[in-house]
């Protein structure tokens, strides 16, 4: 962000912005400010924070800003309706993406004599197969501990976790959608068919792929470098397809990417509005974070940049930006996550990693989160009730 905003300061004298960089404890660090009344004008927020911390009334309101309301258009429908409330008020602008897509590796695939799955179904018994033929490899890997991820998975699903409607949270985190994603999953692991001991992005499973022990990933757009930047080796073998779907219908999910919200305190809401919709819709600005910082962009025009629609060398020069585009496209608009989702999500991680241990199943995670997420509402005094 630091060279982005050197652009800006260089062609906006009359505006300019100043950054700091909180990466450790971002949120405490944004908690704090807030009861010192120091908190900047934005501030960077993920999607699945922005209802907790606008409960704790981190946000002010840019709606009564022309500019900002009528940005609505710029921005792929379903982060527009992440960074509103109930399709009221404009307290964020939307930054970047993670639409979900398979990585494969598609010489192990074709050793084996398997085509690309297109549903769970196949999937599963891709691995089956994997598995039979080479005991140790899989098909991929379970990370109990990254909720984020899983998600992602129940964001595809269409299983919606929460609903607001009548003043109330309506939970339902361990709904039947739910439940079909983690029945799913506890019996490719209770077969043995996927990994539990490797963790996203760590030592240990780039070195799993590294000796061609996982045949895929399921990832998101933000991941694309990493392969190539951890696995030079594997140039050339991966591919990027789409998802598998549950009925072979399009759809897909989110994991990760971020907002650059509204700060209650700011004394220069104009300004940051304009500042804001720069960063995030401007070509020349889109351009340069994704060069610099790999931002996937949340904005319609940051999806036409030049290089998101060239072929990637190390993808064998396939344009896999093009299926990150599709998949974003099939993003569910209607998800909403609630507002003591950070608590919902170290439940959900503690409960799925005693289910990779033995003790429990992923349906019983389901249920653990779907109590913190009512108790941690209650004990906040915020109306919830358990949804069909």
């Amino acid at each position: 962000m630091d060279q982005v905003v050197a652009l800006w300061n260089k062609e906006n004298p009359n505006i300019q912005v100043q950054t700091k960089n909180i990466a450790n404890d971002q949120y405490g660090a944004i908690g704090n400010a807030l009861k010192a009344g120091t908190a900047p004008d934005l501030a960077q927020v993920g999607y699945d924070e922005l209802p907790d911390q606008r409960t704790q009334g981190a946000f002010v309101d840019a709606s009564a800003c022309a500019d900002a309301v009528a940005a609505k258009s710029k921005f792929v429908p379903w982060t527009w309706a992440q960074s509103s409330f109930g399709g009221t008020g404009v307290f964020a602008i939307p930054q970047d993406t993670g639409p979900m897509a398979l990585y494969v590796r598609s010489d192990i695939f074709s050793q084996h004599g398997l085509s690309i799955p297109k549903t769970w179904d196949e999937y599963a018994d891709d691995a089956q197969k994997l598995h039979a033929a080479d005991p140790n490899l899989t098909i991929t890997f379970f990370d109990p501990n990254n909720a984020e991820w899983f998600n992602g998975l129940l964001w595809q699903a269409k299983a919606k976790m929460y609903d607001y409607s009548g003043d109330t949270w309506h939970v339902t985190v361990n709904s039947a959608q739910s439940k079909q994603v983690a029945d799913y999953w506890q019996k490719l692991i209770s077969a043995k068919l996927v990994r539990t001991d490797l963790a996203n992005t760590s030592t240990p499973m780039y070195a799993a792929y590294e000796k061609n022990q996982i045949a895929t990933y399921v990832g998101a757009a933000w991941g694309y470098g990493n392969f190539r930047d951890n696995l030079p080796d594997q140039a050339g073998k991966w591919t990027v397809v789409p998802m598998p779907t549950w009925n072979g219908s399009a759809a897909s999910g989110d994991w990760g990417g971020s907002t650059v919200a509204f700060m209650k305190g700011g004394q220069h809401l104009y300004e940051a509005v304009k500042f804001n919709l720069w960063l995030n819709s401007d070509p020349e600005a889109l351009a340069l974070s994704n060069k610099v910082g790999g931002l996937y962009p949340a904005a319609t025009a940051g999806l036409q940049l030049p290089q998101l629609s060239q072929g990637v060398p190390y993808y064998n020069n396939q344009k896999i930006f093009d299926v990150f585009a599709d998949s974003s496209k099939q993003v569910d608009t209607s998800f909403t996550w609630g507002p003591t989702q950070k608590a919902v999500n170290v439940a959900l991680q503690d409960a799925m990693a005693k289910a990779t241990a033995g003790n429990g199943t992923l349906t019983d995670a389901l249920a653990t989160a779907q109590s913190t997420a009512l108790s941690s509402m209650k004990a906040q005094a915020i109306p919830a009730v358990a949804g069909n």
